[in-house]
């Protein structure tokens, strides 16, 4: 009973200092609800938004007294008060005042204006920002903007966005912002009134949402940032598409604006401007030719392999339980051993086009390799491909297979030539597709977006992105292979690669020429994804080379 009592105390206690305000925002001149007000604290990273309604609840407890609640909604007058102040309005109405709107009349004659589109126009599927309710309140409500810079006077017809992904089971809200510059950052919202949009599937047309503003009499000139910001929790999740190495903008709330040199959000608008105007940015080469080189589309082949039996073939599939892992693997046809090894983040499906060929003349194992498909890692540490290694040998010898062939694409191939090195008594042949022996042997550019992406999984410390950070680290310090270690590898060896891989081409000729039984082919316009692109040809010539 005592205990009990003492709980009470504590919980009373608590409710006494919980400082959770609610009010509703009203408009003073119309005296009528204003929907979807930002409120939070200045230069504070987390906040709320308010309903349709105007009405909102935010917890201003250990928040210091003498810091400042913002509330803020374009067409409106800014709104600060005190913490202290404001917990006395509990309940209460808040009214903004409306801004005097600039109705200047804008004098250019009409035959010198032209219609011009600025921005970023990708609607590449590799690259996205992802906009996920799942995120903490601050990520989810944070703000997205991108940079223009125009050397004249120029209206805003249209704001397009590329949207990738939509899944949702409700209108999904989000605002747009446009922002003068101050110090090389969005500064000062420019707008006159609210710019809020319930976006549905069907407003979405080949990819790409267009908002019309014409009406709206937007015109800028200099630097400027166009901003967008998702005001509403939603049962879904929607991807927007992204230039890699462009400059992208962010801010959690009122905290501050941050570069974000990764990527940038794929928004591009439609102006009337001088014929002889420009936007500064684009004046940056843009790069989603390169981008859709080394990342192509691939969601053709994610939907086939998906919709394929192949690695939840419940009637082949085994799992083989080690000390700090459990590895998940099928077996198809009869013959010779060939091992299958996938690449990082992959799993057994992606050889779908490949496992039901090759299975006709060996006996195919495809390989979950641990902490990525079915497999699972139950260690903390840093992952490479001779544990990787070590994992494929105890298999064999649980499945008594003394010696056998491997395929390894990418990850899977660096896998492999640490196999042929630390076990050539159990292989017989290798074939290694798109791999490398050292992290440098990446494209420079693309080792860079793993860089930047680690950095961020590190900053956001979501632990769901765990295992995701440890494979895309593995690629930044693994694999290191020496020229003379190469020439241990006896073994014959064929190597493959597409001529627009992302291994490197002196690379995958340097690891030809190091192995002193090594053939090698590059297949012409073919990227990274041979398994995918050029299935028929590749099966051919794996089976070629294994029976010969």
């Amino acid at each position: 009973m005592k205990k009990l009592r003492i709980l009470s105390l504590s919980f009373i206690a608590a409710s006494f200092n919980a400082q959770i305000i609610s009010a509703t925002v009203f408009s003073k001149d119309e005296n009528k609800p204003i929907p979807y007000v930002k409120v939070g604290i200045e230069k504070e990273k987390s906040g709320v938004i308010s309903d349709d309604k105007g009405y909102f609840s935010i917890d201003l407890s250990n928040i210091n007294a003498a810091k400042s609640v913002l509330i803020e909604v374009p067409g409106y007058k800014k709104y600060s008060q005190s913490v202290q102040n404001f917990k006395n309005l509990d309940g209460q109405k808040i009214f903004l005042k409306e801004k005097v709107k600039n109705i200047d009349e804008v004098k250019i004659k009409p035959k010198k204006l032209v219609d011009k589109n600025w921005g970023v126009n990708t609607k590449t599927k590799s690259v996205m920002y992802a906009v996920n309710p799942d995120f903490k309140n601050e990520n989810f409500l944070g703000e997205t903007a991108l940079e223009f810079n125009t050397s004249k006077k120029s209206k805003i017809k249209n704001i397009n966005l590329n949207i990738s992904s939509y899944t949702s089971d409700q209108p999904v809200v989000m605002r747009y912002s446009i922002y003068s510059e101050k110090n090389g950052f969005p500064d000062k919202n420019i707008l006159d009134e609210e710019i809020t949009v319930e976006l549905t599937k069907e407003m979405i047309k080949d990819g790409t949402f267009t908002l019309d503003v014409n009406d709206r009499n937007i015109w800028v000139q200099g630097k400027f940032f166009v901003g967008i910001q998702f005001l509403k929790r939603f049962q879904g999740r929607i991807t927007i598409s992204a230039a890699l190495f462009r400059t992208g903008y962010i801010r959690e709330f009122y905290g501050d604006w941050k570069k974000m040199s990764i990527a940038a959000p794929a928004i591009n608008i439609d102006v009337k401007v001088d014929k002889n105007g420009k936007n500064i940015k684009d004046e940056v080469r843009d790069n989603s030719d390169k981008v859709s080189m080394l990342a192509p589309d691939l969601s053709q082949y994610n939907i086939e392999s998906e919709n394929s039996v192949y690695g939840k073939n419940e009637a082949v599939g085994n799992s083989f339980k080690l000390n700090d892992a459990e590895l998940y693997y099928e077996v198809y046809g009869e013959g010779e051993p060939l091992v299958l090894l996938h690449g990082n983040g992959g799993s057994i499906k992606e050889f779908y086009k490949q496992i039901p060929e090759l299975s006709k003349k060996f006996k195919v194992i495809a390989i979950d390799t641990r902490a990525q498909g079915k497999s699972k890692d139950l260690t903390k540490g840093d992952l490479n491909y001779k544990i990787f290694a070590d994992d494929l040998k105890k298999l064999m010898d649980h499945l008594n297979i003394p010696k056998a062939n491997i395929l390894g694409w990418s990850d899977g191939g660096n896998t492999g030539l640490e196999f042929a090195l630390k076990y050539p008594q159990n292989l017989n042949k290798l074939i290694i597709i798109g791999a490398n022996t050292f992290p440098e042997g990446v494209d420079d550019d693309l080792l860079k977006e793993f860089k930047s992406k680690v950095q961020m999984m590190q900053f956001a410390n979501q632990p769901e992105n765990e295992t995701e950070k440890r494979l895309l680290s593995l690629m930044l310090k693994e694999p290191n292979i020496s020229k003379k270690s190469l020439h241990q590898i006896q073994n014959p060896t064929l190597i493959l690669a597409g001529e627009n891989d992302v291994i490197k081409k002196e690379h995958t000729e340097m690891i030809s020429k190091e192995i002193p039984n090594a053939k090698l082919k590059i297949y012409p316009k073919a990227t990274h994804y041979l398994p995918f692109e050029i299935a028929e040809d590749l099966n051919k010539d794996v089976v070629d080379f294994l029976k010969n």
